[in-house]
């Protein structure tokens, strides 16, 4: 139980830095298709006696790749390609798992084993979460100005294809680190919910970055203290504890909003 907590805490911390810029840039689906295309990756990792981890942020990585590559060379927009690809991606690695025998359990890679995490795999997650903060945190704003807008960060002379390319890079491995706690598919709420509840609260970025990281950690040991009692699957309570803090920071808000109206009214 504390390990799990422990390595819990490691990677909500990043998935919520990385929501951030996830949500100001738009990219929320592409958090949903890279967390399912890891699938195909891990199958052929488990086959040629490979640590899933590379084999999963390869095949993530190539799907994000696909993914842009198809976007600038057709009409279609970037959501609808995703869309496609992702799914198609998806669909392999179910057909691959059901016809190629491997030691390793459907479940688990979907949905997690927060408390049954081995040693190798928390240290994995522990050290792609470190690296992964330290990078965010030093570029923090060069990655703000590119999510925030990518013509205005070419214009002041900023790599705008090196700060694409390397978001994308260490959202495939936050995804691989939190794939191993809470699954490819609950993941997603990971990446999204934290910076939604941010961007719900208020408007300004570095504020918006304190409470994704507190929401975020808040509800991995709220989850992880609840399904011991309950005992229920950890990675959905702590989907659902998210869930709920969203709830309750979207009511905080809009009551907020509609006391500001009603004085303005009076005043």
């Amino acid at each position: 139980m504390q390990r799990a907590i422990f390595v819990g805490l490691s990677v909500s911390f990043v998935c919520a830095v990385l929501s951030c810029f996830l949500v100001l840039k738009g990219w929320a689906l592409m958090g949903d298709a890279i967390s399912h295309a890891v699938l195909p990756g891990i199958v052929v990792a488990s086959l040629v006696g490979v640590p899933l981890v590379i084999g999963a942020f390869v095949s993530g990585l190539s799907c994000a790749l696909l993914t842009g590559y198809i976007k600038d060379h057709s009409r279609l927009k970037e959501d609808a390609v995703l869309g496609v690809v992702f799914a198609g991606i998806f669909a392999l690695g179910l057909v691959m798992f059901t016809k190629v025998e491997t030691d390793q359990h459907l479940m688990h890679v979907l949905f997690g084993n927060m408390l049954g995490i081995t040693g190798s795999a928390m240290w994995q997650s522990l050290a792609i979460s470190f690296v992964t903060s330290i990078i965010v945190l030093l570029k923090y704003k060069e990655y703000m100005l590119y999510c925030f807008d990518h013509v205005h960060a070419q214009v002041s002379g900023l790599n705008v294809k090196f700060l694409q390319y390397s978001l994308l890079v260490m959202l495939s491995l936050t995804i691989v680190a939190a794939m191993q706690v809470v699954g490819a598919i609950m993941v997603i709420a990971m990446l999204v919910g934290p910076g939604i509840i941010g961007l719900v609260v208020t408007k300004r970025f570095s504020y918006m970055l304190t409470i994704a990281i507190s929401a975020s950690c808040l509800s991995t040991l709220m989850g992880a203290v609840t399904s011991y009692h309950l005992d229920a699957s950890t990675s959905a309570c702590i989907i659902l504890c998210q869930a709920l803090i969203f709830i309750v920071a979207l009511s905080y808000k809009t009551l907020q909003n509609a006391w500001v109206t009603r004085y303005a009214k009076v005043a």
